[in-house]
């Protein structure tokens, strides 16, 4: 299994690094007659995408491209802008969880960014094209996260989105309170007030110390200089929370955790901007909308333990019909492949329309991750990212055919098959020539040596046996 996978990913590899080349060098590409989904307006029939160097320039019908442009033929298919994942933990070496100390806001997934990781590609045939990679909530805070764009075959720190604000992941109820662990030692909270009373001691930690700093900055420059405070990495990050530095995305499943929280943030001047779930959030709509934070959460998965029940799939469209900014994520490799289908089903369990429900995974997540205003909608002036399929977004047998970042193709189904096909044709060429030299040296190995001396038959003298009758 382990040496088909890792046959598989080389060969998308070599597929996608041929295709980011074919058209890496064009500085104009003219992606023509799609039906397109620009997510601002209506759909556009039989329409054009004129894309300059990694930006969208031109949207429309009958676009004229520059001579040395490469036209890329839609003939009817679908585009629409590249889907963003706004909760996923997919490109993470070693674990998403430090769970070593209670708080571990000090802790960076920028740190251990693994830009081989094969769920990259497969979110690209998904039509995946941001996604916000983060800690886990075993924390009531715990670390910080980024946003990439997935430029696969590019490095980490090349597939960092830049001017994307930075986040911090913390987490209400079952699992920073370790309900039923079993591995480890035990640990303080083991209650839900114990994780919203542990989040308000280090606050209280945290203006102390900004406290000190602010008097030190103060007396550094007098003639007797005082000495500086001890540096905390942990603290330095929960004051620029308090500081307002960071979007803090909070894992919340009940509806009374989510107000309570929300009280407490209120008194210390943190700005929530999402609630991670938040499956309970259809209870609450008008203080969440009072309030303004957002929730990034499922279509249709709950019940999966005791703090996820108090739901139904109707949730994420009751919440965006009252107004709430509401986002579907993955939280999962292998759903973030079908985020599309997932929005699908706010229409079928709910009843949003069609723009509505495709705004789940396009708009409304670039909103809570801060990176609107360069992706999230199909616009000129705004990142070439787009997601082609061969029927609607929405249809149940759709399927992605092709995946576009900053106007380059890092997927596409036509030729990733293509190259598989023949990857496979010179596997099994080299497999028979393999088997043909080994028959040819088992061959040789029963012929006698020619080297050895062959008996004379005429050296050789008949003799009669001894003895007889």
């Amino acid at each position: 299994m382990k040496q088909k996978r890792f046959k598989y990913l080389l060969i998308s590899i070599l597929v996608l690094s041929v295709s980011a080349i074919a058209v890496a060098g064009k500085d104009e590409i003219l992606l023509k007659n799609g039906n397109i989904i620009t997510i601002t307006g209506a759909d556009i029939k039989g329409g054009d995408i004129l894309i300059k160097g990694s930006k969208i320039e031109k949207i429309g019908k009958n676009i004229k491209a520059g001579p040395d442009a490469l036209v890329i033929h839609l003939n009817g298919k679908w585009a629409m802008p590249g889907i963003i994942d706004s909760h996923s933990h997919i490109a993470v070496e070693g674990g998403v969880n430090e769970t070593g100390n209670l708080m571990t806001a000090e802790v960076d997934v920028k740190d251990v960014l693994n830009s081989e990781d094969y769920n990259i590609f497969l979110a690209l045939a998904g039509g995946v094209t941001t996604i916000h990679t983060m800690h886990g909530s075993a924390n009531p805070i715990g670390g910080r996260g980024i946003v990439l764009k997935l430029r696969w075959g590019s490095t980490a720190p090349e597939m960092i989105f830049k001017g994307a604000p930075e986040t911090v992941k913390w987490a209400l109820g079952e699992n920073p309170k370790q309900s039923s662990f079993s591995m480890g030692r035990g640990r303080y909270p083991k209650t839900r007030m114990g994780v919203e009373a542990s989040i308000r001691a280090i606050f209280e930690e945290a203006r102390d110390y900004m406290k000190a700093w602010d008097d030190y900055d103060k007396k550094k420059d007098n003639k007797v200089k005082p000495l500086p405070p001890k540096k905390d990495l942990r603290l330095e990050v929960i004051a620029d929370v308090l500081r307002g530095k960071y979007l803090v995305r909070c894992h919340a499943y009940e509806a009374e955790e989510m107000l309570s929280i929300m009280k407490l943030c209120k008194e210390y001047g943190v700005k929530l901007a999402v609630f991670e779930h938040g499956l309970e959030g259809y209870r609450i709509t008008n203080e969440l909308i009072k309030y303004g934070v957002g929730v990034s959460t499922f279509a249709d998965f709950w019940a999966y333990k005791w703090e996820a029940f108090k739901t139904m799939p109707h949730s994420a469209a009751l919440m965006a019909k009252r107004g709430v900014l509401i986002a579907l994520n993955s939280d999962d490799a292998e759903r973030m492949r079908r985020l599309y289908l997932d929005a699908a089903k706010t229409i079928r369990f709910g009843g949003l329309s069609e723009s509505e429900a495709l705004k789940t995974i396009t708009i409304n997540p670039a909103k809570m991750l801060g990176v609107d205003k360069w992706v999230g909608t199909l616009e000129p002036g705004k990142d070439a990212d787009i997601a082609i399929f061969n029927r609607h977004p929405l249809d149940p047998y759709t399927f992605c055919e092709m995946t576009m970042v900053d106007g380059k193709v890092f997927f596409d189904r036509a030729k990733y098959f293509e190259d598989r096909k023949k990857a496979e044709e010179i596997k099994k060429q080299k497999e028979e020539q393999k088997k043909a030299e080994d028959m040819k040296k088992k061959e040789s190995e029963r012929k006698p040596d020619e080297n050895q001396k062959k008996p004379d038959p005429k050296s050789m003298e008949t003799q009669a046996p001894k003895g007889g009758n």
